[in-house]
C-alpha cells in the first residue's frame, strides 16, 4: 500500500491518502487537545500507544461481528482504515454520570445509571458539538431514519462487548463516543463504526478507587496522562 499526500490533519490524527481510492492510512500523532483545541500539547508515545489501544479494541468488535473502517495496524503509529462519508453526529452512551451530563442536569459524578443512557451531538467544534435528537438529525438532513436506528444499534452492541471487557480489567466504563459512515466503496450499504476507539474518546475509571485513566487527566490538570494510558493497554491485554 502506497501512502501518498496529507488529506486531513485533525487534533491528534493525520489521515493520507493511499494508491487504493477506498482506503486511507490514519496517523496517530503525540498531540492531546481539550475543550474543542483550546488546550493543546504533546505527549511521548501517545500517538503510538492510542494506535495500539484502538487496533485492539477493534479486533474485539471485529470479533463479535461489529462492522467498522479499521483494516489493520502498519506500524506503531499508523493504520490502514477504509475511506468513508461520515454522518456529521456523535453517540455517546453514558452507563456512569459524568462530565456534561452531570453539569446539564446537576447531577452528582460518579452517580451509576439504572441502564445506559444514548445521546446525540451534533459534530462542530465551532458550536461546541450541541445536544440534539432524532428529529434534529433527520428533519435537517443530517442522516435518515434507517441510520439513526443502524447507529443506535451499534452503538449499543459496541457496549454489550466493551463493558465486561474493561470490567474484567477493573475499569468502569463511563462513557464513550463513536462517530459512523459509510464505506466510499458502498455508500449505499449499511453503516460502519468509522471512528477510533481510545481513552481520548471515552471515560475509564478504575473500578476500586475511581481514578480517571482517560483524558480527563489531561482536561483537570491531573497528570501522568500517558502513564495512565498505558495502564489501561496493559490492563486489558493490548501489547505494548
Amino acid at each position: 500500500m502506497e501512502k501518498r499526500q496529507e488529506l486531513y490533519k485533525g487534533k491528534a490524527k493525520t489521515v493520507f491518502a493511499t494508491d487504493d481510492p477506498h482506503r486511507l492510512i490514519m496517523h496517530y500523532r503525540d498531540d492531546v487537545s481539550a475543550f474543542d483545541g483550546a488546550k493543546l500539547a504533546k505527549l511521548d508515545l501517545k500517538g503510538e500507544t492510542n494506535n495500539k489501544i484502538n487496533a485492539y479494541v477493534m479486533g474485539k468488535l471485529a470479533a463479535t461481528g461489529v462492522p467498522s473502517h479499521f483494516v489493520g495496524m502498519l506500524d506503531e503509529r499508523e493504520s490502514l482504515v477504509k475511506a468513508m462519508k461520515m454522518v456529521p453526529v456523535e453517540c455517546v452512551v453514558r452507563n456512569v454520570c459524568a462530565g456534561s451530563m452531570a453539569k446539564r442536569y446537576g447531577i452528582a459524578e460518579g452517580t451509576k445509571l439504572a441502564e445506559p443512557i444514548f445521546e446525540f451531538f451534533l459534530k462542530s467544534d465551532a458550536l461546541h458539538d450541541p445536544l440534539c435528537n432524532d428529529d434534529h438529525i433527520r428533519v435537517l438532513g443530517w442522516a435518515t431514519l434507517r441510520e439513526i436506528g443502524e447507529m443506535k444499534a451499534i452503538t449499543h452492541r459496541v457496549n454489550a462487548v466493551l463493558k465486561p471487557l474493561f470490567a474484567a480489567a477493573g475499569i468502569d466504563l463511563v462513557d464513550y463516543k463513536l462517530e459512523f459512515g459509510h464505506p466510499t466503496d458502498d455508500p449505499d450499504g449499511p453503516l460502519v463504526l468509522g471512528d477510533e476507539f481510545t481513552p481520548d474518546g471515552c471515560r475509564l475509571w478504575d473500578a476500586k478507587t475511581g481514578e480517571k485513566l482517560d483524558k480527563d487527566r489531561f482536561r483537570r490538570d491531573l497528570g501522568e496522562v500517558i502513564e495512565h494510558y498505558r495502564e489501561v493497554a496493559r490492563r486489558i491485554g493490548v501489547p505494548l
